[in-house]
């Protein structure tokens, strides 16, 4: 049953763009109405800034503490990887547990024989799902379907191991464009970008980052895929020679027309939970600006029934302050990373 209506106003709010003064309505989803009128005068006023929901479009649950996750401005996630079995649950811990972000998986990462990351460490056996051929990849997408994936996560990692031939590779990118899931590669290694590419995968898990990718290909590249960031697992704070070949990357690729989203490989490392302020300054190097990193946060979604899904998001994002106004770029990722999570019940616990 939908909770009855609730209206607030807030100071600021962005859904796609900004707006000052704004109106809300609380139900089960918080949906931004526009500027208050007259006859508002008076509701339940909610101080600071409310946004769509943020999302990391690359972590991996099994590593983490999904709970900790709302404290850090983080409302829905992608989960990248992990046993098939165990991350099908997680899409309906999201939407019963609002403790939980919303969660979209990939399921296990699809690899040949002896590919990343069957001999990794980093993650169960399970979650690489060996396929040594044609038929293996139509079968295994159709598996990671059934378990409710919305992406097929393919290896292509020649730095760690044997990738994918061409036939191979291609059947696993149709088989998952069939079942409207998104091909998602792990492109590692010289050339493996180009061959992603050439193949019709859709989004690259990674930033590119063991090459420097010439100007042809990466205007290429801007026109049919897109790129989750990822530039903090190089250095994690400290850059570096590989650090530097991602931004640069990225740099021409968003330059290129190029559309970034905001991911973090969230479990590799020492990444905090949460918003990077890190990753975000990475991304600032890159060239975005204040509005371009809360395009890439919130990946399509919106407060409001006309987002992705066509219905009010349950979590929001909320940040205390108004945003920063004299000079945005200074300070955009730290105010960003001061980011939490609101729900329905939370945005109306905290109006004055």
């Amino acid at each position: 049953m939908t909770r009855e209506a609730r209206f607030v106003t807030v100071d600021h709010a962005w859904s796609g763009g900004w707006s000052g003064r704004s109106l809300v309505r609380v139900t089960d989803g918080i949906d931004l109405l526009g500027p208050p009128q007259a006859v508002h005068a008076g509701l339940p006023h909610l101080p600071g800034t409310l946004l769509a929901p943020f999302a990391d479009s690359h972590v991996h649950l099994g590593l983490i503490d999904p709970t900790a996750l709302a404290s850090g401005g983080i409302a829905r996630v992608d989960d990248l990887g992990w046993d098939p079995d165990e991350a099908s649950l997680w899409p309906e811990h999201g939407r019963l547990d609002q403790r939980w972000p919303e969660v979209r998986v990939a399921g296990g990462l699809l690899c040949p024989p002896g590919g990343y990351p069957s001999r990794s460490e980093w993650a169960p056996d399970t979650a690489a799902v060996v396929v040594s051929n044609p038929a293996g990849a139509r079968r295994e997408v159709e598996r990671m379907h059934d378990l409710g994936a919305s992406f097929v996560k393919i290896s292509l990692n020649s730095d760690a191991g044997p990738v994918f031939d061409d036939v191979t590779l291609r059947t696993i990118v149709d088989a998952a464009t069939d079942r409207l899931l998104v091909p998602v590669a792990h492109v590692q290694g010289a050339g493996q970008a180009r061959r992603a590419l050439d193949a019709g995968v859709a989004r690259l898990a990674h930033t590119p980052f063991s090459e420097r990718l010439d100007d042809d290909l990466v205007e290429r590249l801007a026109a049919r895929t897109s790129w989750i960031s990822t530039l903090d697992i190089h250095g994690h704070g400290r850059g570096g020679a590989v650090h530097d070949v991602a931004v640069a990357n990225l740099a021409r690729f968003r330059a290129a027309g190029g559309h970034v989203l905001y991911g973090t490989d969230l479990g590799n490392g020492d990444l905090p939970v949460g918003v990077n302020a890190r990753e975000l300054r990475a991304l600032q190097r890159a060239g975005l600006d204040l509005e371009q990193l809360l395009h890439a946060l919130t990946a399509g979604a919106e407060l409001g029934g006309t987002g992705e899904t066509g219905r009010a998001p349950s979590r929001a994002t909320w940040i205390a302050t108004p945003p920063p106004t004299s000079d945005p770029s200074a300070v955009a990722s730290d105010w960003l990373a001061t980011a939490t999570v609101i729900t329905p019940d939370t945005l109306l616990e905290k109006t004055t």
